[in-house]
This record gives C-alpha cells, sequence and structure tokens, in this order.
C-alpha cells in the first residue's frame, strides 16, 4: 500500500495498522530492535505521523501487547464460558492458549520481556483475577468444594498454563501440543477429585 492509501485511513485504522507492522516487526527483530523509525518506514509513513499516535517506543510497544492480550483473552473467554463442566473450562484454557500460542506465540513471546508500564501489568493482573473467580465459582457449584481450599488450588491449577506453553516453546509441534494437553488435564483431573474427596471427608 502506498503512503497516499495509508494516510487516507481514519485514525483508528490508522493506529491499528501501526500495531500491526510493529507487531510484524516483533516476530522479525524481536521487541528490542524495534524501532519508531522502523515502523514508520514499514508502513510508508511519516515518522511524526507514527509519532502522533504513540508517544515513544515504549508506549508503542505497550500498546501492542494490551493488544494482543485483550484479543487472546476475548477468544478464550468464548472457548470458557461455554464449556459445559469445571473440567472441560479448564481443557478450553489450555487447548485456547496452545493454539494461540502457535499463532501468535511469536509476538507474545517478544513481548513479555518488555514488562511495559503499571497500568499494562494491572490489566492482565485484573484479567488473570477474573478468571481465577470464574474459575473458583464453576469449581465450588458444580463440586461443592471447601471455600479455603479451592481458591488457592484453582490459582494453582491456572498458574500452570505457563509452564506448559514454555514446554512447548521447547518442541513446538502440534504432537507436542496434544502431549501437553493431556498432562495437564491429567494434573487437573486429580487435584479436582482429590478436592471433590475432601469436601465428602468434612
Amino acid at each position: 500500500m502506498s503512503s497516499g492509501g495509508r494516510d487516507r485511513l481514519g485514525r483508528d485504522d490508522r493506529r491499528e495498522m501501526l500495531l500491526d507492522v510493529a507487531a510484524e516487526l516483533v516476530v522479525d527483530d524481536a521487541s528490542e530492535a524495534v524501532s519508531m523509525e522502523q515502523v514508520a518506514e514499514r508502513a510508508g509513513v511519516s515518522r511524526p505521523l507514527v509519532y502522533k499516535h504513540f508517544a515513544n517506543r515504549d508506549e508503542l510497544l505497550g500498546a501492542l501487547y494490551r493488544r494482543e492480550a485483550r484479543r487472546l483473552h476475548a477468544a478464550l473467554v468464548g472457548e470458557v464460558e461455554a464449556a459445559d463442566s469445571i473440567e472441560a473450562m479448564f481443557r478450553a484454557l489450555v487447548h485456547g492458549a496452545l493454539v494461540a500460542a502457535a499463532e501468535r506465540g511469536q509476538v507474545f513471546a517478544a513481548l513479555r520481556t518488555g514488562g511495559w508500564s503499571r497500568q499494562v501489568r494491572r490489566e492482565q493482573r485484573a484479567r488473570d483475577a477474573r478468571t481465577a473467580q470464574a474459575f473458583t465459582e464453576r469449581a465450588a457449584r458444580e463440586l461443592g468444594i471447601d471455600p479455603h481450599r479451592g481458591p488457592p488450588a484453582v490459582s494453582l491449577l491456572l498458574s500452570l498454563i505457563d509452564p506448559v506453553l514454555t514446554q512447548w516453546r521447547l518442541v513446538p509441534t502440534p504432537e507436542r501440543a496434544a502431549v501437553l494437553e493431556e498432562s495437564y488435564m491429567a494434573i487437573v483431573g486429580a487435584t479436582l477429585r482429590d478436592l471433590a474427596t475432601l469436601r465428602n471427608e468434612r
């Protein structure tokens, strides 16, 4: 697309286009190498136009991380909410996370090193807290688990998603993803059964 075509984009569309270009550069060169100048050159626009949307490189990459995280969260929420049991919710989460790692994992892997702003980190913690609450409430309704044991157990199971993704990145194949998903679900199933047993022994 010519710079003239890009310049005719509306403000929101132009901002999204610049984020798309930044994502391409992150995949090509890793986030440390991305600059405002590179984004302008790859997008075919002037540097002042990029600065019009983002004050600096950190703001640009932080916005990219925020966008990618929101998209992933929205996709996973849809899958999880459609699940018919707490165990199916965990499977939907780990499966969706592995699919996302295959499709957009390079972007997230490169962006994770940035840390970004406190606001971005707060947003991520808020999403994680909502996820943990939804899983805990479903487990309580379905299994009647002890309110003192349930939340930490559910949080621990959710925290294992990151190690699953780390293991997948070592051997990023569909076969490896399937093995890791089943291994994760074995841990989930055993933990949920133990929680249900403890409930019955009270």
